[in-house]
């Protein structure tokens, strides 16, 4: 159960609303930049956005996707839970041994 869509946009507003400054300065960003890339402001902005959001998890040691859980889980066992459930998931796609993929990445079984 990887997280929804509607789970990251949660979790892109709640990141946003821990960081003011984040905040101040997407909304200050250089229309010009945009126009560079082809972009509109807003999509230039989401883009950068996007590029904080998953610094951030690369500085926890966290994918994204693990970032996105922990901040829209009700609890810290619910993170766990559905966090360990999505490993399950990606390691049946690469058809690792569940106990060889949980010794790669440092999970607990």
């Amino acid at each position: 159960m990887a997280a929804s869509e509607q789970q990251h946009e949660q979790a892109l507003k709640k990141f946003l609303d821990q960081r003011p400054q984040l905040r101040v300065e997407l909304d200050n960003l250089n229309p010009l930049l945009a126009q560079a890339k082809g972009e509109t402001a807003a999509q230039y902005r989401e883009e950068r956005l996007h590029e904080a959001f998953e610094a951030e998890a690369e500085n926890l040691g966290l994918f994204a996707w693990e970032l996105t859980l922990q901040l829209t889980a009700a609890s810290e066992a619910d993170y766990q839970a559905q966090r360990l459930e999505v490993h399950r998931e990606v390691a049946e796609m690469a058809g690792m041994d569940w106990l060889e993929y949980c010794e790669l990445y440092g999970l607990g079984k």
